[in-house]
């Protein structure tokens, strides 16, 4: 891992037709050709598949709009989350975001787990954070909160990790995407060294 290395150069493309305008990012000038296929192969491929479960292809009534954007970009690691609304009469719509970290140097996505030394349970301590951020936050649930997915969704900001919840996952429509910032501090004892968190500080 390039420590001090400048960040990746993101241009955006567009998907533009009937019904659907798409912005997403595109990764250029990587040292390897191959990585910066395969993370651009990636994130074509989160983008189709957000499209496709909008019921765009099915549903000639639905109107789909998709932007991005970057949470991290330095020291090698790439944190990037895809946001696809789409419409399709009611009352309101619906959005979806889906997230995904690479190390730009080898390609390889970032798990929740991999954030963590292997062997340690990370589910509770990242859970207890969240439940008492609910607390102090006074988040109105619409379903009791035990603990998060080993897989929950997340991206990586301001060298934070921050976990989130789809909407209706947790709270009712009007709060959006959830979402807990899991303070360093809080969990440097399980923290993997060498992965992106570590890399980051």
């Amino acid at each position: 891992m390039i420590q001090n290395q400048s960040p990746a150069i993101i241009k955006t493309h567009r998907i533009k037709k009937e019904r659907l305008d798409v912005e997403y990012p595109v990764v250029e000038r990587l040292a390897d050709k191959n990585v910066e296929q395969y993370i651009n192969s990636v994130i074509m491929g989160i983008v189709n598949n957000l499209i496709v479960n909008t019921g765009y292809y099915e549903n000639p009534m639905t109107d789909v709009t998709g932007r991005y954007h970057i949470r991290t970009n330095e020291k090698g690691i790439l944190s990037i989350s895809i946001e696809m609304y789409w419409f399709a009469g009611g009352a309101h719509g619906m959005t979806v975001l889906k997230s995904v970290t690479f190390d730009v140097n080898t390609g390889r996505i970032y798990r929740l787990e991999d954030l963590f030394k292997e062997n340690v349970d990370y589910v509770k301590p990242l859970s207890d954070i969240i439940k008492r951020q609910i607390q102090e936050r006074n988040i109105p649930l619409i379903v009791g909160f035990t603990a998060i997915k080993p897989d929950q969704d997340f991206y990586i900001q301001n060298r934070t990790l921050m976990i989130y919840f789809q909407l209706y996952e947790l709270a009712p429509y009007v709060y959006g995407f959830v979402t807990f910032p899991i303070p360093t501090r809080e969990i440097e004892d399980i923290i993997r060294e060498g992965g992106p968190l570590s890399i980051l500080r």
